[in-house]
């Protein structure tokens, strides 16, 4: 089995400043939007390092892609 440390992989990296930069961006929305769009935008933005990591801890590379697919 080989596994794949996620911090080391670029990917991920960026992946980190994008959530960065929209939490930068969503932050200057307007009031209204503070619960429903910026919230959901935001979980979009996180759950890509977070698929990348969650690939990067199972047993496989064939799942490690799934995982970047699904990023």
């Amino acid at each position: 089995m080989s596994r794949h440390n996620f911090k080391e992989m670029r990917i991920w990296q960026r992946s980190r400043q994008l959530v960065s930069k929209i939490y930068q961006l969503t932050a200057e929305f307007p009031e209204e939007e503070k619960f429903t769009l910026t919230r959901q935008i935001r979980r979009s933005a996180i759950s890509i390092p977070s698929n990348i990591a969650e690939g990067c801890g199972r047993g496989s590379n064939k799942q490690l892609m799934h995982f970047l697919d699904i990023a």
